[in-house]
């Protein structure tokens, strides 16, 4: 009898609760919605592009829709709040310039990190923070444009070479030499040798996947391997023996005579250089006329023919 009266009890107390389910249930769910609703007021806070284009139409339409930037309204994408951060109390304050981000008023690091932000995983721009021009106080928007570029491709401020030489001046000076790497002709650009937004190598220099620098990249003929390595080419590189920008002397050579830079290395004090003794003053003066697979040999190991 008294199993049967706690089982008769235990019937009752669910059957009560079954009947008060939905008076509590009211009480639980807008709890629920206001936690729900919560991110989405911060994700309120981006207006679109839409409502940028009501007062920046002209600005949108001619300095933002053709350029790559673009693509940042692709995929659900915030398009100018990508950069400038959401645009509600902007608009809520009738264009108070001090409730968006503007790039006028940030420092260069402050606009970098923005600009890092995105391009900062990508090969080209991943060193920047480390580059020369980084720790010379040079920013993104000295050189890039988003909306004033002068040059579309990039958005430069500037063509090529006129940008690099704002500041590169000595530069500018050994193009002018009369043997010299034809950029001012428009053949070649600074950057095709240089990755001005940083390497990890000397003075900023592309350096191909083989390891070997970008030189080869158009004199492919002085690559190799090659059996008999010249060591310099791979220990010090082309610019041992060259001045890539420009030089008085053909082929870019940093004297004047052919023997007097072989001389700098293939001498000792008080003699000549190693082999056979020449008349180097007149007939023999140019190493070269012998030893002439500078670059490396597959036949010779002092790289004559």
């Amino acid at each position: 009898m008294k199993t049967r009266r706690i089982w008769k009890q235990l019937l009752e107390f669910v059957s009560l609760a079954i009947l008060l389910l939905p008076f509590i249930q009211p009480s639980i769910v807008p709890g629920q919605e206001k936690n729900a609703t919560s991110p989405e007021k911060g994700t309120g806070q981006y207006v679109g592009v839409d409502t940028c284009k009501t007062c920046h139409e002209d600005l949108y339409k001619k300095n933002f829709e053709d350029t790559p930037h673009f693509k940042t309204t692709l995929q659900d994408g915030h398009g100018c709040e990508s950069c400038h951060g959401p645009g509600a109390a902007h608009v809520e304050g009738g264009g108070d310039v001090t409730k968006i981000i503007s790039f006028k008023s940030l420092s260069k690091n402050e606009a970098n990190a923005r600009c890092l932000s995105c391009h900062g995983e990508k090969h080209e721009q991943r060193h920047f923070s480390a580059s020369a021009h980084a720790s010379n106080d040079v920013g993104c928007l000295d050189c890039h444009s988003p909306h004033d570029a002068k040059v579309p491709e990039h958005l430069l401020v500037s063509a090529q070479p006129k940008l690099c030489y704002g500041c590169h001046v000595t530069a500018k000076a050994d193009f002018a030499k009369p043997f010299h790497h034809r950029v001012d002709e428009g053949l070649i650009q600074c950057s095709d040798c240089h990755n001005v937004h940083g390497t990890t190598t000397l003075r900023q220099v592309r350096a191909m996947p083989t390891g070997d620098a970008v030189c080869v990249k158009c004199h492919a003929d002085k690559q190799g391997p090659f059996v008999y390595e010249h060591v310099p080419v791979k220990t010090e590189g082309c610019s041992s023996c060259h001045t890539p920008h420009g030089s008085t002397s053909p082929r870019y050579l940093r004297v004047s005579q052919v023997n007097l830079l072989c001389l700098q290395c293939h001498s000792f004090p008080a003699q000549g250089p190693v082999g056979p003794s020449h008349n180097q003053a007149t007939k023999y003066q140019a190493c070269t006329m012998c030893h002439a697979a500078i670059h490396g040999s597959n036949a010779s190991n002092v790289f004559f023919r």
